[in-house]
């Protein structure tokens, strides 16, 4: 038998690597502006163009390398951060595997300007496909210039699944925030296509987070700093009042490095238990400052994962920072008793005797006093004369104080009196009205002459959330919410498709603030907003103005309703068309859709499944929600089959 295993060319191994570190351009960037940041570098400039696909360059004024440096950094786990095994668990920088530039050159072709500050030329080289094609001595600035093109060009499967360009552009605005917020004392400067879209010079890190998600932020954000010989926390949340459902705004940083841990997010939700509603999120910044040898960050090939020694400490350490920063800006609300016209109530004194209640009472009263003597004169009884006045105060005194209590009203279980009926029956019905308590309590029919064969369709509203409507088959029970998200959201479609929107211009334009990552997916289904209604006018720096909405959503927040509608697209990651213009409708729908316990007319409840039984597919929502069931009258039947 022949041998079979065989080592594996560098180039294909390198193809390997890259599968782990670079799965998009926000991959590449992000281990470039890492060790640009490694280098100590005080400005760094990343330009990509159509959001990196075909150029990624990023420039920095770092320590630069020497010429056999920069030819080194290109081969497989070459770094200069680490030596031997035990300096993984002392780590202060931000790359150590020596994979990055390896796998990057890998899938793409690479172009690498660098100079030290002591030499007085620099070093170029020019790779593809993990191949060295030339290297030369040019005049360049001090610091590293890293010119990425054409990436996964030798990969033309890896390169079918990127996203579109907005998508791929989020993640990349994406990865630069996370790095920016952990450094406020770099530079960072930001273009696509030549547009800048950010300018961040060095500032405080407050200044920093208001700079990168908008200066609106600044009134909501509360400080956290403690600092135990465990775990140092610093940073800030935001007031409970800025909860929301989607979009808020949560990082968590460790020792200067990106990460995500739903263990201590937890920590940080606890403390907000019973101050934001159930499912709501809050916006943080939490930085943690911990000894290198208590963590270990190479759990997972992007670093965002990392494990700590003393997780349930920590955890404990965090809540209780969080709920000391929300108290000491009495962002927890008090309990502000009033004590206006309330009687002043002594403290107990032991040395003071106990003394039993004074029963206070009129003794003279008498109900039947009379004005005069009864007398009896010549046979005749004079009647005596009744203070009815009083009488009846001292009637009315003695039932408040021997009253027993009242009896609870009689509640019907089965509820007819609140729902609404509706019937477009010919024959006029009368309700059944019990004539006593004892009565109601019976299982009573609803009509007292219910016909024994139905005319025409009838309608039936069930605790304000299902309409009940008889069919051949039996009873069918339709949730009025799903049904008119069903109907709005064919509109919407329809509209869209044919570019045909009704907008309803505001009053007072609207203005509506969105960081950099969430402007650059706007931007991409500004088309579909504007076919369903909605005129949003760019003001620059992530802001625009909300001039129209579309009609038939009056009365919902505009403002959140484009936060919601840009969160869901990106959540979905959609880069298609077709599906970006489902998700904007359905958004849409949801949003302008009849609430349960809305109740409804006879006229509209008619409309209303009229329209839903119109739809191409009325038995779910869009999302794939019941939106009917019927009852069978062969299974009715059986429950009265005894």
């Amino acid at each position: 038998m022949s041998d079979i295993i065989h080592l594996l060319p560098d180039s294909v191994a390198n193809q390997i690597a890259a599968g782990e570190v670079i799965q998009r351009p926000a991959s590449v960037i992000k281990e470039l502006v890492e060790n640009a940041i490694d280098a100590e570098a005080q400005e760094i400039h990343v330009l990509v163009t159509d959001a990196g696909k075909t150029c990624i360059q990023v420039i920095d004024d770092g320590k630069g390398m020497s010429e056999t440096d920069a030819r080194l950094a290109f081969e497989r786990h070459a770094t200069s951060k680490i030596k031997e095994a035990a300096d993984l668990f002392a780590l202060r920088t931000m790359g150590f595997r020596g994979e990055a530039l390896a796998s990057v050159a890998a899938v793409a072709e690479v172009e690498l300007k660098t100079r030290t500050a002591n030499e007085e030329l620099g070093t170029r080289i020019v790779i593809a496909g993990s191949k060295v094609e030339s290297q030369e001595v040019v005049s360049c600035p001090k610091g590293s210039n890293f010119s990425i093109k054409n990436l996964f060009f030798n990969i033309p499967a890896r390169r079918k699944f990127l996203k579109a360009n907005s998508t791929e552009l989020s993640n990349i605005l994406t990865e630069f925030e996370r790095i920016a917020l952990v450094h406020p004392e770099v530079a960072f400067y930001l273009y696509s296509n030549d547009t800048e879209l950010f300018n961040l010079p060095v500032m405080p890190l407050r200044q920093r987070i208001l700079a990168v998600f908008g200066k609106k932020l600044n009134q909501y954000l509360l400080s956290v700093d403690v600092d135990t010989t465990m775990v140092k926390v610093s940073g800030f949340v935001a007031k409970p009042e800025t909860a929301r459902k989607k979009g808020a705004h949560q990082y968590f940083f460790v020792n200067g490095r990106y990460m995500r841990h739903p263990y201590f997010h937890k920590a940080v939700m606890d403390a907000y238990e019973q101050l934001i509603p159930a499912g709501e999120q809050i916006s943080y910044f939490i930085y943690f400052e911990v000894d290198p040898a208590n963590i270990d960050v190479n759990i997972h090939p992007t670093k965002t994962e990392i494990k700590f020694e003393n997780e349930q400490a920590i955890w404990q350490i965090l809540s209780a920072s969080v709920k000391e920063s929300l108290g000491k800006f009495n962002a927890i609300p008090s309990i502000d008793f009033d004590t206006e016209g309330m009687p002043d109530i002594p403290a107990f004194d032991q040395t003071r005797p106990i003394e039993p209640p004074k029963v206070h009472y009129n003794s003279d009263f008498n109900p039947f006093k009379t004005s005069s003597a009864s007398s009896y004169s010549g046979g005749n009884y004079s009647r005596p004369k009744v203070d009815w006045e009083g009488l009846y105060d001292g009637l009315e005194k003695a039932s408040k104080m021997n009253a027993p209590m009242e009896e609870e009203p009689f509640v019907d279980e089965t509820d007819w009196a609140s729902a609404s009926v509706s019937t477009d029956m010919s024959e006029e019905r009368t309700p059944y009205i019990p004539e006593t308590q004892a009565s109601s309590s019976l299982s009573a029919p609803l009509y007292a002459n219910e016909p024994a064969v139905e005319k025409g369709t009838q309608h039936f509203q069930f605790k304000g959330r299902f309409i009940l409507t008889s069919v051949k088959s039996g009873l069918m029970l339709i949730d009025q919410h799903r049904a008119h998200i069903r109907v709005l959201f064919e509109r919407y479609m329809n509209q869209i498709s044919q570019k045909q929107g009704v907008s309803q211009g505001v009053l007072f334009p609207e203005i509506v603030q969105l960081p950099a990552s969430e402007a650059a997916v706007l931007e991409s289904i500004m088309e579909d907003f504007s076919a369903v209604g909605f005129e949003l006018t760019p003001l620059g720096g992530g802001s625009y103005a909300i001039n129209g909405i579309p009609s038939g959503i009056e009365g919902l927040n505009p403002v959140e309703l484009v936060r919601n509608m840009v969160h869901t697209a990106m959540e979905k990651g959609s880069d298609v068309k077709e599906e970006v213009q489902t998700m904007l409708a359905l958004t849409l729908a949801k949003a302008a859709a009849i609430v349960y316990g809305q109740v409804l007319s006879n006229e509209e409840m008619v409309n209303l499944v009229d329209s839903l039984f119109a739809c191409p597919t009325p038995n779910y929502t869009p999302d794939g929600r019941t939106v009917l069931s019927t009852i069978k009258e062969e299974d009715i039947e059986k429950l009265f089959s005894r």
